[in-house]
This record gives structure tokens, sequence and C-alpha cells, in this order.
């Protein structure tokens, strides 16, 4: 049944009574580790204004959101949102995992893509309705970057750690920042 229908969200409740949130438009949502070839990491930061705090961020976005490209293909979702948010775009990606964000809370499924091989071809800072800040850090110093954002009073969103973890098992173990 559904309890609230926006234009990009929707409250649903199920027949045992169960609330949960979903999204219309959206068949996916991509996320992208985004690594230089001197090891670093494309992050973004944006305000946030469920949580009302800076965010950092891996580049990410939705899937077939867009009118007339509602099949969209993740990886080229993934594209789309490393260049718009970063100005950077990547020779290679690699899927690490799909997954659900809050799986108790929305229907959401999040799909994380390495990408490597990367070019700069513009300024990024996303699609004239976000206002994105790029980081790009070295590999051996994330976490404590990440560490100081968050004394800051920034969020940061742990997927960062886990698609970086992804990508280190994806590579036979090798350490990426070696």
């Amino acid at each position: 049944m559904v309890l609230y229908a926006g234009r990009h969200l929707h409250l649903l409740r199920t027949t045992s009574g169960w609330e949960y949130a979903h999204r219309p438009q959206a068949r996916g949502i991509v996320a992208v580790l985004a690594l230089t070839d001197d090891r670093r990491v494309l992050l973004t930061e944006q305000y946030r204004p469920p949580v009302r705090a800076r965010v950092i961020e891996l580049p990410a976005g939705l899937a077939g959101d867009i009118p007339l490209m509602e099949d969209e293909p993740l990886v080229t979702a993934a594209r789309r949102e490393l260049r718009e948010e970063t100005g950077y775009t990547a020779r290679e990606f690699i899927k690490l995992m799909s997954g659900p964000s809050s799986a108790g809370m929305s229907t959401e499924i999040i799909t994380l893509f390495q990408a490597t091989g990367l070019t700069k071809v513009g300024e990024g800072g996303g699609d004239g309705s976000e206002n994105i800040r790029v980081h790009a850090i070295p590999v051996r110093e994330l976490r404590a970057w990440c560490r100081e954002r968050e004394e800051e009073g920034l969020l940061v969103d742990f997927k960062i750690h886990a698609a970086l973890q992804l990508a280190v098992e994806t590579a036979g173990g090798r350490r990426l920042w070696q």
C-alpha cells in the first residue's frame, strides 16, 4: 500500500505493516571507487539534507532516472556519475559487489564499481543541482584523512572503506597502496 508518493520517493507499507522507502524512477544505485594512477582515491563532499551535514562519499548516483534512459546499464550510470561529479573518465570499470544500502528501510540496491585508468576531462562538481567538492586522497592516508573530516564534524560514508577492501580482495590480496 502506498502511504506517500512524491516525485522522487515513495513510502510504502506491506500487508504485515512494514514501512519502507522506494525510488520509483531508479533501477539501481551506483557508487565508484575511482583510483588514479598515482594511487589516490577520488571522493566527493556535499551537503546532505536528510542528515543535515556535509558528507564524504564515493562518486555515486542513480541509474535509469533520466527520461528516455530508463534502461541505462549500471556501468553506464557509473561512468556518467564519475564524470559529472569528479570530472574524470575511466578506461576500466570492474564490478566489485551489489547489495542493499539499508535493507530494513529501503529497496535500494547499490552496485560498487572500481574505476581505473583515469583521465581528467573537466571540473566535476555535479549536474548543476549539486554543489560537490572533489578530493583526491592518497590511499595510504585515506583512513587518517577520513578521521580528520569526522573530527571536523563531517560524516564519512562507510562504503568508502568497504569498496577499498573489496578492491584489495579483487586484486588477489595485493595491497593497493604498495
